[in-house]
């Protein structure tokens, strides 16, 4: 029988709100910065073979990580439809939900490895790979395809268990496939000799590890509950739907990147430089970011699911004040540290110069990135991928004239890139923030999270 939702006497307090939202965020840091150290561990031990090998490397996971970042709809998708079904008592619901999830992964997993084999040199070629550097990202390509339907079912997975309330066991599966990546990758690459392609073999394989112990872990809390182990394909169907929308909002979002790294590009080899190691430092302060996000589609699903909407708007605002006061703090942090932080990356006086106001552009946005990090995670708890897509691409036209005024501004040198990131962090940013806060201030998002 469905367990009949808390009355409002049972509801959490303030603070128990707040402990469980670090209980669900603390672990999630943890496990999405897993997927970036495979590929830093993959770098550092390909990188001691030799620059073709790590430039192989670096290009073909350009193209794999660019497939898979599409594909994280399959975790966002999954987790509030879980977390809606377990606020609404209805657990067999829930798990249902996810082995849906998990097929579907497996389809797509399965029909993106078999064309990533075949395209892998036309597609290497065309991105301008030549002689060793081609035949070494082919290897490290076509061997990762088996290791792209691991990654797949990992993101369906993981998007169960944080439905379930569970971002613990994704850091423990996390860590221990981290692990098992490095030691694979010493033994094939280095004992067995088998170059990049053992490199792509051993991360396959950690992926493979982690990806079956979370089907063993839907398999088993389905069979315990009688739930059926074949989909349901209306709700694969419906789980397609949605995840639809949501890749094209990340690929709203990707093409924002990628059209600045074309304008940072055009700006000349020092402000590149700078601005991949602004960039990695915008990606590592995202990570933590995206940690509240996912508890916000979590708990946003969970008490939605419960028809608790004034517990969703209130959870909302203690997240948004979370969110808030983290960029302030970083932003902060970042403005003081801008004019040092480049002696950790580069010796070059140039690159440090125009990095730390690259940094000084970043630090002014974080209060908004905040925001707009915690409102999408909120968004997509509540299932509201439609307009999160519309606004991507509404977003992405406000953006892109930014970045061609400051491609043709004449502007060059270090005041080129903090302009290039003041219309990033601040003016990107910004239509986010607008957009999403324009739907969080209506009631219409929650009432598509109770359906």
């Amino acid at each position: 029988m469905p367990t009949p939702a808390p009355t409002p006497a049972t509801l959490p307090s303030p603070a128990g709100r707040r402990r469980e939202i670090l209980r669900l965020a603390v672990p999630a840091f943890g496990a999405l910065i897993a997927e970036p150290m495979f590929l830093l561990a993959d770098s550092a031990i390909v990188g001691h073979l030799g620059v073709a090998q790590l430039a192989g490397v670096g290009l073909a996971s350009a193209v794999l990580h660019t497939a898979v970042g599409l594909m994280v709809f399959l975790a966002y998708s999954t987790t509030p439809a879980v977390a809606r079904a377990i606020g609404n008592g209805q657990l067999p619901k829930a798990l249902a939900a996810g082995r849906d999830g998990v097929w579907l992964a497996l389809l797509l997993g399965l029909v993106l490895a078999a064309a990533g084999s075949f395209a892998a040199e036309p597609l290497l070629e065309l991105m301008g790979a030549r002689d060793e550097v081609r035949t070494f990202a082919v290897d490290y390509l076509r061997w990762s395809m088996p290791g792209l339907v691991a990654m797949l079912l990992i993101f369906a997975g993981t998007g169960v268990l944080r439905g379930l309330q569970d971002t613990r066991t994704p850091l423990v599966v996390a860590a221990a496939g981290f692990t098992l990546n490095i030691v694979l990758n010493l033994v094939l690459v280095y004992g067995l000799q088998l170059s990049v392609a053992g490199s792509a073999i051993g991360t396959s394989i950690a992926q493979w590890a982690m990806a079956l112990v979370y089907v063993l872990t839907v398999r088993r809390k389905a069979r315990t509950h009688g739930v059926s182990l074949r989909p349901d394909w209306r709700g694969v169907r419906a789980l397609t739907r949605v995840g639809s929308w949501l890749m094209l909002r990340t690929l709203s979002l990707r093409i924002g990147i990628l059209a600045t790294v074309v304008v940072v590009t055009a700006q000349g080899p020092v402000n590149l430089a700078a601005h991949q190691l602004a960039m990695t430092v915008f990606t590592l302060l995202a990570f933590a970011l995206d940690a509240l996000a996912i508890a916000a589609q979590a708990l946003i699903g969970k008490e939605l699911g419960a028809a608790r909407p004034a517990a969703a708007r209130e959870l909302t605002g203690t997240m948004i004040r979370w969110g808030l006061g983290f960029g302030v703090f970083t932003g902060i942090l970042m403005a003081v540290a801008a004019p040092w932080a480049g002696l950790l990356f580069t010796s070059d006086a140039e690159v440090r110069a125009a990095l730390t106001l690259a940094l000084w552009a970043l630090a002014a946005g974080q209060p908004i990135a905040g925001y707009v990090f915690v409102l999408d995670g909120v968004l997509i708890g509540a299932g509201d991928a439609k307009y999160l897509a519309i606004a991507g691409v509404v977003n992405l036209a406000f953006y892109l004239p930014l970045l061609l005024a400051v491609r043709f501004s004449g502007v060059d040198g270090g005041a080129g890139l903090l302009w290039l990131w003041a219309a990033f962090s601040l003016g990107y940013m910004l239509a986010r923030a607008l957009t999403l806060g324009l739907r969080a201030r209506t009631d219409r998002w929650m009432v598509l999270g109770a359906h």
